[in-house]
């Protein structure tokens, strides 16, 4: 814990100062979580105001919303982000959590080039990484490595995929990487992410993993952006390899989604076109000694972000309760850690961080999903511990 906690407490973007930021604490004294606030270094319980995550986003502002709102202070960041690792926990003192809570957890694959490729030859490797080298040769050689100019759906594309054809090399992945619709898919269920700090979770029973570092828009039910915060779309690429059904085993497992550190609120000074132009890094720290690093950037990602958040919310797709939506990401770890040839996989107790100089870091450790603490604290117990406390109106 000697490197993690230091890491978990340097949460807070470059210009913090300046952002409008929210986020989700667990409250011992009411025995459940309250929205938050993040101000001049201070978190302010906003609950009496907005009693869930969801609340504060459906506003027609939400960040003048959370300007405009009054709180109970309940200690300083740096306090609740050193008491979030549950080795160390105090479990009488705050914490915080994921920051956010009704709203429906969705994410966008296949949305960058590279990541697109990487998935190919999962599903031609079928799960198996020893074979992952000799494949990621051919499926170059086939259709490059550089797609980023090639616009999904375009008649460029839609030729693209008549060449792979005839040639025996299409797949599902190609199909959502450049044609006309985007894969958007359940992460995780509402209430089930874990935030910064804590231990996210890889299912025992793979040995081909990897992060997913990528930037996590907040989403109205009308489908309005209103704010961004980072994510670890945490996969088990032998368990999506053997079959693209496995999707669910492979993404939606206890602590297996990551969100935070704060989310960051649309306002004067950010907004969409800052989200464009950010670059998302990631750094692995393994108890061996181990050091991975990369970055992913949204300025070239395949599809724009609100045409993903288009495909996502619209007339055919309704979320009461907004949702939360993932990018992607165009990082897909390939760097050898023990045998040459077999690339990367995680090993329990990596530290992996996520950062973006305007959203903050977000570290979690990595460990197997049945030693991470148990999701218990879902949608009906939200409901019945903001009625006992009078905020349900």
């Amino acid at each position: 814990m000697s490197q993690f906690l230091p890491l978990v407490r340097a949460a807070l973007p470059d210009d913090a100062a300046r952002a409008t930021l929210v986020g989700r604490a667990w409250r011992p004294d009411l025995a459940g979580p309250s929205v938050v606030a993040i101000r001049d270094g201070a978190v302010l319980d906003i609950s009496q105001s907005f009693p869930t995550m969801r609340d504060l986003c459906e506003t027609a502002d939400p960040a003048a919303a959370a300007c405009d709102a009054h709180g109970e202070t309940i200690g300083s960041i740096d306090a609740l982000l050193a008491n979030t690792p549950s080795e160390t926990r105090d479990p009488g003192r705050p914490w915080l959590l994921a920051p956010i809570d009704l709203q429906a957890i969705k994410a966008a694959g296949v949305t960058f080039a590279i990541s697109m490729l990487e998935r190919v030859i999962e599903e031609r490797a079928r799960g198996d990484m020893n074979a992952a080298g000799a494949i990621r040769q051919e499926v170059t050689r086939l259709v490059g490595d550089d797609l980023s100019k090639l616009k999904p759906g375009s008649p460029e594309a839609m030729r693209l995929k008549d060449v792979l054809i005839q040639q025996g090399a299409w797949s599902q992945y190609l199909e959502v990487g450049i044609g006309p619709d985007a894969e958007i898919f359940t992460k995780a269920q509402p209430m089930a992410a874990v935030g910064t700090g804590m231990d996210a979770g890889i299912h025992p029973n793979s040995s081909w993993n990897n992060p997913e570092p990528e930037v996590v828009l907040a989403v109205s039910s009308d489908g309005r952006i209103v704010g961004a915060t980072l994510g670890n779309d945490v996969n088990l690429r032998d368990v999506e390899g053997r079959s693209a059904l496995l999707l669910g085993k492979a993404k939606d497992n206890n602590a297996s989604c990551a969100i935070g550190p704060f989310l960051r609120l649309f306002d004067a000074g950010f907004g969409l076109d800052d989200i464009r132009s950010t670059t998302v890094t990631l750094r692995v720290d393994g108890p061996e000694g181990f050091v991975l690093e990369g970055s992913s950037s949204i300025g070239k990602i395949s599809r724009d972000p609100a045409d993903l958040v288009g495909q996502m919310v619209n007339a055919h797709h309704r979320y009461p309760d907004g949702a939360v939506l993932f990018l992607g990401t165009m990082f897909a770890p390939i760097q050898d850690r023990d045998t040459p040839g077999q690339g990367f996989t995680h090993k329990y107790g990596d530290i992996v961080t996520i950062a973006a100089p305007r959203l903050g870091r977000l570290v979690n450790r990595m460990m197997p999903t049945d030693r991470c603490e148990a999701w218990r604290f879902g949608s009906g117990a939200l409901m019945r511990n903001l009625a006992g406390r009078g905020l349900l109106k």
